[in-house]
């Protein structure tokens, strides 16, 4: 019978103001912490498809040792605020706060960043505000913010569609945007502050400094990107590829592993992705060349 790791359930105060949920998944009683893992959620519906694969992961990493943070960002989920109040900034000051928060509870252990989607552009942009740069799992991430934007815009031109009025309802929503007001689609409300910040984020990469390598035990900082693919073996895509090689020349070791597993953060019904978990157990165990290449599943 397996053991169901521990499960903390608490509302951290922000030092923005607030509460932020926090659900801290331990190993089991007598099972060494062998680092720790901060999971940073995709925006809008994604968050809420992702919310199920994101527990059975963050409960399989607890098993093998691995203490995982899972944290509702402002306006998200349980935590205080509405989404209307989420601004970018705000977002990363939340993902700061949780490692800060993950560190000084397991001292010492060394800490991954784990963005889905757009929560890794997230995480990237929080890394420059970390005293050294933490390792990254990117699970299917968006590379440019401001094509999360277009796909999320496109959900109100649809809509509009059959009135005949797609192309002005995406028009109308950039010139809201443009004019510092709020941009309403599909029930979220997104402020200003948070659609230029999104609109201007991108997936890039951090130079690895002297500080970075001394929290790594000398070594570079580890940055997995994993992928849903028809075709795993066939290896990243062109965009993947350009992202581990802009990585890896600043001193990152990177690796991509594909998976074939559904597209659960966009599918009508919530989907499991099994091969999608244990590829992350495998690539979190231990250490890779750069630019390996695995398939799972």
């Amino acid at each position: 019978m397996s053991v169901v790791p521990p499960l903390e359930v608490l509302f951290h105060p922000a030092r923005t103001g607030g509460q932020r949920l926090y659900l801290h998944h331990t190993p089991p009683v007598g099972v060494p912490v062998r680092g720790t893992v901060l999971y940073v959620h995709p925006w809008a519906e994604e968050m809420n498809k992702c919310r199920r694969m994101a527990a059975i992961t963050s409960r399989a990493l607890a098993a093998d040792g691995w203490a995982v943070l899972q944290l509702d960002l402002l306006g998200c989920g349980d935590s205080s605020g509405d989404f209307a109040d989420a601004t970018w900034q705000a977002w990363i000051n939340d993902v700061v706060e949780g490692a800060e928060w993950l560190r000084g509870r397991h001292p010492g252990a060394p800490l991954w960043l784990w963005g889905m989607r757009a929560g890794a552009l997230l995480a990237a942009a929080a890394l420059n505000r970390l005293p050294a740069a933490p390792n990254l799992l990117l699970w299917q991430p968006s590379t440019q913010g401001k094509v999360v934007l277009q796909q999320f815009l496109r959900l109100k031109a649809a809509s509009d569609l059959a009135a005949g009025g797609g192309k002005e309802a995406m028009a109308a929503l950039r010139a809201e945007a443009a004019a510092g007001k709020p941009v309403n689609v599909a029930g979220y409300s997104v402020s200003t502050g948070l659609y230029q910040g999104l609109q201007a984020a991108a997936l890039a990469p951090l130079p690895v400094s002297s500080a970075s390598a001394s929290a790594n035990a000398g070594g570079a900082p580890r940055l997995v990107w994993v992928e849903v693919a028809t075709q795993p073996s066939a290896g990243p895509g062109p965009a993947a590829q350009a992202g581990l090689d802009a990585w890896t020349a600043v001193g990152w070791s990177c690796a991509w592993r594909g998976v074939q597993a559904p597209s659960f953060w966009q599918t009508v019904e919530i989907e499991d992705a099994p091969a999608l978990v244990e590829a992350t157990r495998s690539a979190l165990a231990g250490p890779h060349t750069n630019n390996v290449m695995g398939a799972a599943g």
